[in-house]
């Protein structure tokens, strides 16, 4: 395994959508074409339900590793004009809806949902659920920073239908958390878990994120071996991105303070043997779960999802973006909001509908991209009824994989392809195999290491 990581760890995407954001074609985007796609397949989606993603960008403080579009501040005044946005937005968007809404997933995302006071969310849940039908199977979603999350937050969220959250916890090291500005002890993660369990929620996930500045081995084994002990229901075990030239917090510190590739390849490695002999089962490239856990028993019988929200128990056709920069997947176009407040809400307020760019899915896109979610959910995807166009399309990158199947890392058929036990760390890359614009080389330099 540690000789095959060092052969691919290349930069490859994360695949929560095909084309990747950095491969849309914005020449060909244009926000009325989108709008009319959404109208015209809203009925259809809606049948099985859509989910809802809503960013909440605000953060009291900078974490220097973070990728996500916040804003730092301390002035909580910004929480109500704010969310009243983005119910406004919620409106607009209801406009384009043929049907009464039937909501089966929601997820609040972030910079720090728990930012917001309990009564801002409630309010803000509320104006999206209002005139929505909400299904029997629906399950919402939070994420949570362990120092501010009450037990009020976990109250008030739990009465509006909230039933999982998820808490970043990325290292327990003092030296690592004062390098990144993400500080949290054990004993405020395990409240915020008794104050779940208390509350009712059926499932808590937990991001550990290994390269990140003055880690070691025995300090990421200490927060592992103390992650197993909290025994949480899914966990996220996935490689830092050093990506200073996009996110300039990452300058806090500097690719000296990283773990060489060689010590980065013993932590992930070391954590995720841990969990295995831990009882946790890898369902994904960098996700974990207990067989008792709901994502567990999806990707066991072969109905797990994935889109902008990560890996999911339930599959959508429909995601509605919310808020800044937030994305929005109709299943043949994605479109993304602004990714500044003050200008997002000028816009709601003024009854416009805040997207900046976007893509709209050729049929090859849509094609490719169902294999791309088959091999990343399903391990194994088949084209045998495809068009002639695709079949061949499917089969000039075959020798593409050659090397992989050589490697023992996947099975190659006719018409299909199946991941094995030991490729499934390295789907990403199996997965690129099919992705036309990773074949130019300035392409992947967009990306980070794939391990």
């Amino acid at each position: 395994m540690k000789a095959l990581i060092e052969k691919y760890n290349t930069p490859v995407p994360r695949y929560t959508s095909y084309p990747t954001v950095p491969n849309w074609k914005p020449d060909t985007f244009h926000k009325e074409s989108y709008l009319e796609r959404l109208t015209n397949g809203f009925s259809q989606a809606n049948a099985d339900g859509i989910s809802v993603y809503v960013h909440l960008p605000f953060c009291e403080s900078l974490c220097t590793y973070c990728g996500c579009n916040t804003r730092i501040t301390v002035n909580h005044k910004v929480e109500v004009p704010y969310a009243e946005a983005v119910v406004k937005e919620w409106a607009l968007m209801k406009t384009h809806f043929t049907h009464t809404p039937r909501i089966r997933e929601i997820h609040l995302g972030g910079g720090t949902p728990t930012f917001f006071s309990p009564a801002n969310l409630k309010m803000l849940v509320e104006g999206i659920l209002e005139g929505a039908d909400i299904l029997a199977d629906a399950s919402f979603s939070f994420e949570a920073h362990p120092n501010n999350t009450t037990q009020e937050h976990l109250d008030v969220l739990r009465s509006l239908g909230f039933d999982r959250l998820s808490l970043g916890i990325q290292d327990f090291d003092p030296k690592v958390q004062k390098a990144i500005n993400r500080k949290q002890t054990v004993e405020d993660v395990d409240r915020v878990m008794s104050g779940a369990k208390k509350a009712g929620y059926r499932s808590v996930n937990f991001d550990l994120v290994y390269g990140l500045p003055f880690q070691t081995v025995e300090g990421v084994q200490d927060a592992v071996e103390k992650v197993i002990e909290l025994k949480p229901d899914r966990i996220a075990f996935y490689s830092y991105a050093h990506v200073p030239w996009m996110h300039p917090g990452q300058r806090a510190y500097s690719e000296a303070d990283l773990p060489s590739p060689e010590l980065k390849l013993a932590i992930f490695t070391m954590g995720r043997q841990m969990l295995l002999d831990a009882g946790y089962e890898a369902i994904g490239f960098d996700h974990f779960a207990l067989k008792t856990d709901s994502l567990y028993k999806a990707y066991a019988n072969g109905t797990m999802h994935r889109n902008f929200m990560g890996f999911s128990d339930l599959r959508t056709d429909y995601l509605i973006g919310l808020g800044v920069s937030s994305i929005s997947d109709i299943r043949n176009g994605f479109a993304q909001n602004i990714k500044a407040v003050e200008p997002y809400i000028e816009k709601v307020n003024n009854g416009i509908l805040p997207i900046f760019k976007g893509h709209l899915h050729t049929q090859a896109d849509s094609f490719i991209r169902g294999q791309i979610l088959n091999l990343t959910c399903k391990h194994h995807t088949s084209w045998k009824d495809g068009t002639p166009e695709q079949k061949e399309y499917m089969r000039s990158c075959l020798p593409r994989l050659e090397e992989c199947a050589d490697d023992g890392l996947a099975v190659i058929g006719d018409d299909a392809v199946r991941v094995t036990e030991k490729g499934q760390v390295f789907v990403r890359h199996i997965c690129a195999a099919f992705d036309a614009d990773m074949q130019q080389a300035e392409v992947k330099q967009r990306y980070a290491q794939g391990v």
